[in-house]
């Protein structure tokens, strides 16, 4: 009988991976109203803002952790930089151009861009079993990217968008490898809740510099789909994948996670009705089975 801990795990990891995956649907209902990207991620990253420090919070009063060492707040300001500004930003760059099914496919490579910058920048040896998974996966993304050229937006359309988003996975991939280090001196929660504040402030502050501050007044579309953004695609996600990892450990949330191009290949035919083919099916199976392998030990 499956333990009910276990059952709110899976639960939890499943929710987490719609949730993410809802992303870019969001992202691209927003944009026909004429709001712009960087807009757009302040909005975001603004309501998202009380809820990161709330968690930081609660982690200080139920942990009393010593005080941040000034190399410690570095690292979280270069993880928030790399991971939550810099990666969300090229992201909403890149979805002005691409379908929301591509710019998922693309981004969930970041697994075999940390094995290709671990090797690059830590001297880590890469099997022929992880050479294997990579090409598995970039041949799945070039099928995408097919499907896309031949049936979404000019070709110069689909190279900048997923010019942009595979900048902002290799963005994320940089976060993960300094996530590491910083999770097991610090804690998941603190690393989490002040990295991710860090990167709302820088967000907030790119829009300040670049934008009048009259913009945020937008459409009530825009602010309820920025609000349904922050909460259920930013959040409950983040603190939902959390707990899933708690319950069930990181290697069958990982699993579950896969299924996040599926979904959002699904949403976007479902509510944007972006063109499903052939080639975008098996680039997809490719993609998945390429990271599934390469995050398995021994690849």
């Amino acid at each position: 009988m499956t333990h009910p801990g276990h059952r709110l795990g899976l639960l939890f990891a499943v929710l987490g991976a719609v949730g993410f995956s809802f992303k870019a649907i969001l992202i691209k209902l927003a944009y026909p109203y004429g709001v712009d990207a960087i807009t757009l991620l302040a909005l975001r990253m603004g309501l998202s803002l009380p809820f990161f420090v709330a968690l930081g919070w609660a982690d200080r009063l139920r942990r009393r952790p010593p005080p941040l060492a000034r190399g410690d707040v570095m690292l979280l300001l270069a993880l928030g930089l790399a991971g939550y500004y810099l990666a969300s930003y090229l992201d909403f760059l890149g979805l002005q151009y691409i379908s929301a099914a591509l710019e998922r496919l693309i981004l969930f490579a970041y697994p075999t861009l940390v094995v290709v910058l671990s090797a690059f920048f830590l001297g880590k040896p890469v099997s022929r079993r992880a050479i294997g998974c990579i090409v598995l996966c970039y041949a799945g993304i070039a099928l995408a990217v097919a499907h896309d050229l031949h049936g979404a937006g000019t070709a110069r359309d689909v190279w900048i968008g997923g010019a942009l988003v595979f900048a902002s996975a290799v963005s994320y991939a940089l976060y993960l490898m300094g996530n590491g280090q910083a999770v097991g001196r610090l804690g998941a929660a603190r690393v989490t809740a002040w990295a991710s504040s860090a990167a709302c402030l820088m967000c907030l502050a790119h829009f300040a510099v670049t934008r009048p501050l009259g913009l945020l007044v937008q459409p009530a579309p825009v602010l309820l789909l920025a609000a349904a953004m922050a909460l259920f695609s930013t959040v409950l996600p983040v603190w939902m994948i959390s707990e899933a990892i708690r319950r069930l450990g990181a290697g069958p949330v990982s699993l579950i996670g896969t299924l996040g191009p599926v979904i959002t290949l699904f949403l976007g035919w479902l509510i944007l009705a972006e063109p499903v083919g052939l080639f975008q099916l098996l680039g997809g199976a490719l993609v998945v089975a390429g990271v599934v392998l390469v995050g398995k030990k021994g690849a």
